[in-house]
C-alpha cells in the first residue's frame, strides 16, 4: 500500500494544484488533484454536479476520491477545499506529510472573487469566504504537519517553502 509523499489542504484558489505540481517535478514524482478525479470519473465540473445533486452527493464523490487517491498515489496530492470537513478524511490524513496552504480573505477574494465556478461563493464572495474559513481552518490545521502561508508568494516561493518546512528535498 502506497501513500503521499506530500499531502496539500487549504482553501478554494490557494493555490494546492499550481504548487503541487512544482513540488511534483522538483521531487521527481506524480501529482494528482482529488477534485479532477472526480471532474474525470464524472465527466461533468464540480460547479454542474453541486447544482445538479447538491453539495451532499459531491462531499460523498468527493470522500471516496480522497480514500482512493490516499491509498493509491505515492506522489504530491492535492486535496479539494471542503475534503478536510470529513471526519474520515481527516482520520486518514493523520500521520500523512500534509501542507496546509493558507491565505487572507483579501488575497482570496483577489484569487477567486469574480470565479464563476466556485459554487460555494456565487452571491458575496467576501462574506461567504471568511464563513468558510472559519468553519474549515481549525480543521485544516488540525491535519497539517506543516502550514504554509502563500500571501505575496509566487508558487515557486510556495513550493519551496513547503519543502523547507518539511525538509525534503528536491530530488
Amino acid at each position: 500500500m502506497s501513500a503521499p509523499l506530500i499531502v496539500l489542504v487549504g482553501p478554494m484558489g490557494v493555490g494546492k494544484s499550481t504548487v503541487g505540481q512544482l513540488l511534483a517535478e522538483r521531487l521527481g514524482t506524480g501529482f494528482r488533484d482529488t477534485d479532477e478525479d472526480i471532474v474525470t470519473a464524472q465527466g461533468r465540473a464540480i460547479a454542474e454536479i453541486f447544482v445538479d445533486e447538491g453539495e451532499a452527493a459531491f462531499r460523498a464523490l468527493e470522500k471516496d476520491a480522497v480514500r482512493g487517491a490516499l491509498a493509491g498515489h505515492d506522489g504530491v496530492l492535492a486535496l479539494g477545499g471542503g475534503a478536510v470537513l470529513d471526519a474520515d478524511t481527516r482520520a486518514l490524513l493523520a500521520g500523512q506529510r500534509v501542507v496546509y496552504l493558507s491565505m487572507d480573505v483579501e488575497e482570496a477574494v483577489k484569487r477567486t472573487g469574480l470565479n464563476v465556478a466556485r459554487p460555494l461563493l456565487a452571491v458575496n464572495p467576501r462574506k461567504q469566504w471568511r464563513e468558510l474559513m472559519e468553519a474549515r481552518r481549525h480543521l485544516y490545521e488540525e491535519v497539517a504537519t506543516a502550514v504554509v502561508a502563500t500571501d505575496g508568494r509566487t508558487p515557486e516561493e510556495v513550493a519551496e517553502a513547503a519543502l523547507d518546512a518539511l525538509e525534503l528535498k528536491e530530488a
